[in-house]
């Protein structure tokens, strides 16, 4: 997977990097054997690496969260499949019975006439397909005959679609083990490359940590976020309180709420409370509405980075936002320019 490097400024990796050491090695169980630091690097370096692993592993979370979104779709499908199926056959069953009531009387009224012997002695399709025994039936024969034939093909063609859904839910769920499987390696790799700094150097990022949130929330908070004149619709302006009414709750991924969130959760989540139903990843989530140039955006606007849309936030104004970042990171107020910014959307 390609790596995503950023310039020289404050990174989501600076912001949450002692966070992340402490998060990846409880959640994902690991130890300094993955990877190891270059000795030639810096601090600047391993930490620009670890940030790109974080992103990384954020590009195949949402990738596991579309597999996630089809494996329940699928669930569904199938549920729903097998109650039609199980009715359909509910249905076939009274028919045939109505069809041998039928042959019963006509044997106790003097026999079986001959459509009806060829009816019980083959199947009702070759049976149908022969126009001269279609001759010998009375209407209400060969009616019987057509509604069976039909609710079989039903069955059939259903019980087929259910076949193929099973199959492809066992394709996702292996799918789904490779996505974790992926994300918890990324998240193995950067855990060992934080286990190489020094104490020295976790308290200077300690140190760069706290005076960059001190930074993104004075500047967020410098834009009153007052929408009553009309910068933001009064859904917009809803998900947005929502999402802030999160902050300090720790990345997850895979998390939709709401005590924990990765970065589409988070925004689905928030857009929800104020009655929106959002697609559950950032690449569908950025057709959601209209989209917007950077220059155009307003409070409660979703905002979309890197080439493959693989993170969002939401807009609060004075060129921040508030996102869940990455593991080990908390739903916090971060700059636009700390990512490959790509587009705005309006959710409509």
């Amino acid at each position: 997977m390609a790596s995503h490097r950023r310039p020289k400024q404050p990174s989501r990796a600076r912001m949450t990097l002692l966070g992340a050491a402490a998060s990846a090695a409880a959640t994902v169980g690991v130890t300094a054997t993955s990877a190891s630091a270059d000795p030639g690097q810096s601090v600047d370096d391993v930490r620009e690496e670890v940030d790109d692993l974080h992103h990384e592993a954020e590009e195949i979370t949402e990738e596991f969260n579309g597999a996630q979104e089809r494996e329940e779709q699928l669930q569904e499908e199938i549920s729903e499949l097998q109650d039609s199926t199980a009715r359909g056959q509910e249905r076939l069953n009274e028919l045939r019975n109505g069809m041998g009531s039928m042959a019963s009387a006509q044997y106790r009224n003097g026999g079986l006439d001959p459509s009806m012997q060829l009816f019980l002695s083959s199947d009702p399709d070759d049976f149908l397909d022969q126009a001269s025994a279609l001759d010998q039936m009375s209407a209400k024969q060969a009616e019987a005959l057509r509604l069976i034939q039909d609710q079989q093909r039903t069955l059939d063609q259903q019980r087929e679609e259910a076949g193929e859904r099973l199959a492809e839910l066992e394709d996702v769920r292996a799918t789904l083990g490779e996505k974790k499987d992926s994300i918890q390696g990324k998240l193995s790799e950067a855990q060992a490359l934080l286990n190489q700094l020094t104490e020295e150097e976790r308290q200077e990022i300690a140190a760069a940590e706290q005076a960059e949130a001190e930074e993104s929330e004075r500047a967020s908070r410098s834009d009153d976020r007052d929408f009553s004149d009309g910068t933001a619709t009064g859904r917009a302006s809803s998900a947005l309180n929502a999402a802030i009414s999160k902050l300090g709750s720790p990345y997850v991924w895979g998390a939709t709420g709401p005590s924990s969130f990765d970065c589409s959760g988070l925004t689905g989540w928030a857009y929800n409370q104020a009655g929106v139903s959002l697609p559950r990843v950032s690449q569908d989530q950025a057709n959601a509405g209209t989209r917007v140039s950077q220059s155009e955006l307003a409070p409660g606007d979703l905002v979309f980075f890197y080439p493959g849309i693989t993170h969002v936030g939401i807009y609060v104004g004075n060129g921040q936002m508030v996102h869940a970042p990455s593991t080990g990171g908390v739903v916090e107020y971060a700059s636009l320019s700390i990512m490959p910014f790509q587009f705005g959307v309006r959710v409509a």
